[in-house]
C-alpha cells in the first residue's frame, strides 16, 4: 500500500508507519500555497467544532488533489495516481474551538481553560481516491484533565511542547500526566484515528 500524505505532522507520519502504510509527502510547494492552507483554518462565524474540522479537512484534501494534478502534469512518472490522505484535529470546550496557540501566553491560557474540565477532541480524516472522489470520517473522543496548578502549566509551556498543537497539548507527550480519563480513540486524539483511517483507505482502493 502506498499513498500520498498531505500533512506536515510527524505524529501522523508515525501512525501511518505503525499501520504499515508507505507514503510520499504531498505538501505545499510555495509560501503562497502554505499561506492558503493556513487561511483555511480560520473559523467561520457560528461554526460548530465538528463542522469546522470536517470543512477544513475536506478543503485541504481538495487542495492536495489539485497539487498532485499539477505535479503529475509536469512529471507523471514521478507522481503516479495514488490515494491522498489528509487529516485535521481540533479541541472543543463546549462550543468553543481551541486551535493551535499563537504563543506561549496563549498556550497557558488555553491550558488554564482545560484544567479540571472534560473537553472533546475531534479529528477529521479525508482520503481522495485515484478518481478524485472524496471519502471522509470523523473521530470524536472525550478527555478529562485533572486540576492543573499554575506551576504545572508554566513548566509544560516552557517545554514548548504545546506550540503547534490543537488545544495546546499533545497526549502522546508530557501532557499525558494531565489526563484523568479519556473515552474514544487514543490515536484520534494524537491526530490520526487508525480504525477510521484503515476503513477509508480500503474504501479508496489503497
Amino acid at each position: 500500500m502506498h499513498i500520498y500524505l498531505a500533512s506536515q505532522s510527524p505524529r501522523r507520519a508515525e501512525l501511518l508507519q505503525q499501520m504499515g502504510v508507505d507514503f510520499t509527502l504531498l505538501l505545499p510547494q510555495s509560501a503562497a500555497e502554505q499561506q492558503a492552507a493556513e487561511d483555511l483554518e480560520t473559523v467561520q462565524a457560528g461554526e460548530a467544532p465538528a463542522a469546522y474540522v470536517q470543512r477544513v479537512t475536506a478543503l485541504k484534501a481538495q487542495a492536495a488533489y489539485a497539487r498532485w494534478q499539477a505535479l503529475a502534469a509536469q512529471d507523471g512518472a514521478a507522481w503516479p495516481a495514488q490515494p491522498i490522505l489528509c487529516a485535521d484535529t481540533t479541541v472543543a470546550l463546549g462550543a468553543q474551538i481551541l486551535g493551535k496557540p499563537q504563543d506561549a501566553a496563549h498556550a497557558a491560557a488555553m491550558l488554564a481553560q482545560l484544567s479540571a474540565q472534560t473537553h472533546e477532541v475531534l479529528t477529521a480524516v479525508a482520503v481522495v481516491d485515484r478518481g478524485g472522489v472524496l471519502h471522509t470520517a470523523l473521530s470524536r473522543s472525550l478527555v478529562q484533565f485533572k486540576a492543573l496548578s499554575a506551576a504545572e502549566i508554566a513548566a509544560y509551556v516552557a517545554s514548548r511542547e504545546p506550540l503547534g498543537k490543537a488545544g495546546s497539548y499533545g497526549i502522546q507527550g508530557r501532557a499525558a500526566v494531565f489526563v484523568q480519563h479519556m473515552a474514544g480513540s487514543y490515536t484520534g486524539i494524537v491526530g490520526l484515528p487508525l480504525f477510521e483511517t484503515a476503513q477509508l483507505l480500503q474504501a479508496a482502493g489503497a
